[in-house]
């Protein structure tokens, strides 16, 4: 069971890391562009009242153009939009004349190195990726409906220790289920705007992929909660123990989503959901999860402890020796 215990934390921690998920890289430049736009636009507002003379601040799509004067040449690096199409360090300049402003020289593409074929190798490079998640977990689901099948079935392996496994497993398996609705909601057509698809299927999908992943930690840390009562003692009975224990694996991350739904409707209610960048609300999730892996890690370092006590051969012998030894009173 210890074994198992460690297997699962780890198997959690690096399977999680796109569930609790960062954006999908389109997405995640289109955000970063929408970023420096919103920026660019606040710096026009506050150039607003400035000289009329020469050439007055812009967004050009990629690049924010700073105001300058009649004559004067602006250089601007490339913008961080193109670097996961190529690393460069290029520059592109503009020349303020009494007309306005010049084209820029030299032109995005070449100053950037940027080519036609470079969005195509990224979609590739996305969709292997995919792939590769897609099979991985699904031989992960197959193989765990394979263990809960057998832990159901025989009647000898029905015990509370097994419930927790089993509650372990079916986590596991609802989380790679979540990531297959979540594909399906976001990327069921090449014609979806899945950076900024807004419905009901999409948000619900991003809800359902929050809550098993919740569900998992929870649980991992039930595991963890009944290996150390174990160990320290036996005076929990079975059945409080696992309504305790279900309650802890399977409520609480419906009450903290609960709030975080509610959170994202009435301050939040944009795209998908899927966008947490900057967000203080994103915490009603993320807390609770590094709650429980600190408490997690605590437990794990104390049944290292326990274990080590128990292994010690002076203990040991100590406590051999203490069971045949006698008492004042027995001996009268």
């Amino acid at each position: 069971m210890f074994c198992l215990h460690i297997r699962g934390v780890l198997l959690t921690l690096s399977l999680t890391a796109t569930a609790l998920s960062r954006l999908h890289p389109e997405c995640e430049m289109l955000f970063q562009l929408e970023q420096e736009e919103r920026s660019c636009l606040r710096f026009i507002e506050e150039q607003s009242n400035g000289s009329a003379e020469g050439c007055r601040p812009f967004w050009e799509a990629v690049v924010c153009w700073p105001p300058a004067d009649v004559g004067e040449t602006v250089h601007r690096p490339c913008p961080a939009f193109f670097s996961p199409f190529r690393n460069s360090t290029g520059s592109v300049s503009r020349n303020c004349t009494s007309a306005g402003w010049s084209r820029t020289s030299p032109p995005y593409h070449i100053a950037c190195s940027v080519d036609d074929d470079a969005p195509e190798t990224e979609r590739s490079f996305f969709a292997t990726v995919k792939l590769i998640y897609t099979i991985g977990y699904s031989v992960s689901l197959v193989l765990l409906a394979v263990a809960v099948s057998i832990l159901l079935l025989f009647r000898r392996l029905r015990c509370a220790r097994n419930f927790i496994h089993i509650q372990l497993f079916v986590t596991f398996i609802l989380k790679a289920v979540a990531v297959f609705v979540k594909d399906a909601a976001l990327f069921s057509s090449d014609d979806t705007n899945h950076c900024t698809l807004s419905t009901f299927a999409c948000k619900a999908s991003v809800v359902f992929c929050h809550y098993c992943v919740m569900a998992n930690f929870f649980w991992l840390l039930v595991e963890a909660l009944y290996l150390n009562s174990l160990l320290v003692s036996s005076f929990c009975h079975a059945r409080r123990c696992v309504w305790g224990f279900s309650l802890l694996g399977w409520g609480v991350p419906v009450l903290f989503i609960s709030v975080w739904i509610a959170s994202r409707l009435y301050f939040e209610d944009t795209e998908c959901w899927d966008i947490n960048e900057d967000s203080p609300y994103w915490w009603i999730i993320k807390g609770p999860i590094v709650a429980s892996i600190a408490v997690n890690f605590m437990l794990f370092m104390n049944i290292i402890r326990i274990l080590v006590q128990k292994l010690n051969p002076r203990l040991i012998q100590f406590n051999n020796s203490s069971q045949y030894s006698l008492s004042p009173l027995s001996v009268h």
